[in-house]
């Protein structure tokens, strides 16, 4: 299995689980990561159901390499308590909170996954959808170092709802820049918030490029329709893999052992940049080996 540091997380589709055809389909997708949605997608009389139906998902071989993730009901709902239950005790790779607000929160649900028998494996993935959370980026990113909790994923349409705006991209701007600085410096992966028109291929093509300029690792998905333009824009590139590998080769030649500072084609090449040609040969080879 691949690092989980190197999953590649291009296209992260959300799936109601509500919906078995839907969950169906969804074995045959090329997406990188399932999230099987217990949340927004479900009306409340189908909540018990979404429930069972992500449970036993989760064991479906025939979902292959993908990575299953199931976002659960918000901590204030009803349903909370037996999605966690439930979910935990059938271990997905990650469950996701969404409406998250506060390092307290994340403590809370690191402990409650222990509770309710997740897996050492299972990660703690939150949405970072409202003010308060963007208020407190940095220190919800640092429990990371010490808890389950992986993976910011960025919810806009609530986030503009609790700002009483407008969807605009430009005024998100500040927020997504707090959440990938902070995702970073605490070793964080990071995927940016759906494109809700899957009807225009141009738009998401240059909302996921604008995105991975950005920093982000991927982009949420709200149709199978756009699946493939996140897949093509997040993928490492044949020339940015080329130049990767230069700088691995250059690094392991004799002559540069032990230098934190190489030169390479006329520009200084450092250690942090060895790592980042690490991961993207790795997540090329992922990337290839998932056939997608």
């Amino acid at each position: 299995m691949t690092d989980a540091s190197f999953r590649p997380r291009r296209s992260c589709l959300y799936m109601p689980a509500s919906n078995e055809r839907a969950l169906e389909k969804a074995k045959t997708l090329p997406a990188d990561t399932i999230i099987f949605d217990l949340e927004d997608a479900v009306a409340p009389d189908a909540k018990d159901q979404a429930r069972s139906n992500a449970c036993a998902a989760i064991y479906n071989e025939e979902y292959g390499s993908r990575e299953l993730v199931v976002r659960v009901n918000g901590m204030d709902t009803p349903w909370f308590e037996k999605d966690m239950e439930r979910v935990c005790a059938n271990s997905p790779d990650a469950v996701l909170i969404p409406k998250v607000q506060t390092a307290k929160d994340i403590y809370d649900l690191a402990v409650r996954m222990d509770k309710d028998g997740a897996k050492p494996e299972v990660a703690l993935w939150v949405m970072i959808e409202m003010p308060l959370a963007i208020l407190n980026i940095a220190e919800i990113a640092a429990l990371a170092k010490h808890s389950r909790l992986t993976t910011f994923v960025m919810g806009f349409n609530d986030l503009a709802k609790e700002m009483r705006a407008e969807q605009d991209r430009l005024l998100f701007t500040p927020a997504m820049a707090q959440t990938i600085m902070a995702a970073r410096a605490y070793g964080m992966n990071v995927i940016d918030s759906v494109y809700n028109d899957f009807n225009d291929p141009d738009g998401l093509k240059q909302e996921c490029e604008q995105a991975r300029k950005f920093g982000f690792d991927g982009k949420t998905l709200i149709h199978p329709a756009q699946i493939d333009i996140a897949n093509i824009v997040f993928a490492p590139s044949d020339e940015k893999i080329a130049e990767a590998r230069a700088i691995v080769t250059a690094f392991a030649d004799p002559e540069n052992a032990g230098k934190g500072v190489i030169t390479i084609d006329g520009k200084m090449t450092e250690i942090l940049h060895l790592r980042q040609a690490e991961q993207t040969i790795a997540t090329a080879r992922a990337i290839a080996a998932a056939g997608q």
